[in-house]
């Protein structure tokens, strides 16, 4: 398994907040508009999974598969061209601040890896920031 992770994002709302919100993916609703359609496509959800398509990927389906309340929500891919685990880690740093990193692991196999770490690692990034920017106040 080759690792991504992360820069540490710190989000101005309580590790409580933010696991809450991140923790249940029917919240995605709410972001719906805010999702580049261009991007993504056939976004479809409940509490615990999340299916889209991905230009040039394709079909992905994502899944909930462990989750350590307030500190670590686990995914794993269900449906997708590759075998990865996703982790989102929450720290406290204060009452009303938390820290959060992100960490994928994929198996790539050795044709792949040189192809494709780079967008994995430029893609883990990009999603930290995006969570990260998360209204959690409209929650």
């Amino acid at each position: 398994m080759t690792e991504f992770v992360s820069e540490i994002k710190t989000i101005p709302h309580a590790q409580e907040k933010v696991y809450a919100v991140l923790s249940d993916l029917n919240n995605l609703e709410k972001l719906r508009d805010r999702i580049p359609q261009e991007k993504i496509q056939d976004l479809e959800f409940d509490s615990d999974s999340v299916s889209l398509s991905v230009a040039p990927v394709g079909k992905l389906k994502i899944a909930i598969i462990e989750r350590e309340t307030p500190k670590t929500i686990k995914f794993a891919t269900e449906q997708s061209p590759m075998t990865a685990n996703i982790w989102i880690q929450l720290l406290p740093e204060s009452d009303t601040h938390t820290k959060m990193k992100l960490t994928l692991r994929a198996d790539l196999n050795l044709f792949l890896k040189p192809v494709l770490s780079k967008p994995l690692q430029d893609g883990i990034t990009k999603m930290a920031e995006v969570l990260a920017m998360i209204p959690f106040e409209e929650f």
